[in-house]
């Protein structure tokens, strides 16, 4: 099949668009995407340090590629990698390898923290243990080391690699439980008191894209499940709307539209945050989620 937009053979079709894009077309068709959202949610300014947090998966590899190769040549801006070792053996190695290699190729500055450091312990160990669910533990702690080191960094942001398929089912997941706080949290833009303001650059740009737009450009992209994976209720949420793609196609962009349309009815009310007890992190209680989940109660 040709591109629609030149004689090249196309390498996708994307049917939400009904548009088959070859090579050359379907970059740019990401990069558009990415750069328009930076610009209409104004992710990062001039004179800013961005924190990119990489796992060495699909979708962080590619964000931290697509960001240096868009502000390489702004001299105001720096771009600096942090990624988590949480202590997952047989898949955490193989991510961190491809992070180094990105990294160094590039030659961008690379923080490395480990569950164990910060917190004397590994994602196995407390798995092991069998008293919260993996996924829980996994997110809470990664995030509660993702804002304490990009603090210290100095990053006045901190980029995430969610795609439009993590966002549409975390939006889903969040009004079939009514969750009003988290959907809160989703709002771009969203500045808290100790949080460093997450960004999401690949927010427009579908999970098969983002991996496609990796290959095509010789990343070091793996695309190894996490082990832990299996144990999440997303994966239910998953499955569901990705049906719903197939039968109804841009049912995930109608999803996150219908979130941006009523946003601004949620940004008034902001929940309070406190300072944990225990560790002195921002937290919506007085003691926050890590320690709980950890014990520090």
């Amino acid at each position: 099949m040709k591109c629609q937009r030149c004689p090249k053979s196309a390498v996708i079709y994307q049917k939400y668009s009904n548009a088959h894009l070859c090579r050359s077309h379907f970059i740019e068709d990401v990069e558009r995407k990415i750069k328009r959202d930076i610009r209409k949610f104004r992710m990062i300014g001039r004179g800013e340090k961005i924190a990119v947090a990489l796992s060495g998966g699909k979708d962080s590899i590619a964000l931290l590629y697509i960001l240096h190769k868009i502000f390489k040549d702004r001299p105001d801006l720096e771009i600096t990698a942090l990624t988590i070792d949480e202590g997952i053996k047989g898949y955490r190695e193989n991510t961190l390898s491809h992070a180094i290699k990105l990294t160094n190729e590039l030659g961008i500055a690379h923080t490395i923290r480990s569950f164990d450091d910060v917190f004397g312990t590994t994602m196995d160990d407390l798995v092991n243990k069998k008293e919260h669910a993996a996924c829980t533990l996994c997110g809470v702690l990664r995030k509660n080391i993702l804002n304490k080191a990009a603090r210290e960094l100095g990053a006045d942001k901190l980029a995430i690699g969610h795609n439009l398929d993590d966002e549409s089912q975390t939006i889903l997941m969040n009004y079939m439980r009514g969750d009003i706080d988290r959907l809160k949290r989703m709002l771009p833009g969203l500045i808290q008191p100790g949080m460093i303001p997450r960004i999401k650059p690949l927010r427009s740009v579908p999970e098969k894209e983002v991996a496609l737009y990796g290959f095509l450009n010789d990343l070091p992209v793996s695309m190894d499940e996490c082990p832990y994976a299996g144990d999440a209720l997303r994966n239910e949420i998953r499955e569901m709307i990705n049906n719903y793609e197939v039968k109804h196609p841009g049912t995930k962009y109608s999803l996150l539209g219908g979130f941006e349309t009523i946003s601004e009815m949620l940004r008034p009310n902001v929940t309070e945050i406190f300072k944990c007890d225990k560790c002195g992190e921002p937290s919506s209680e007085n003691v926050c989620k890590t320690c709980r989940l950890l014990g520090r109660t």
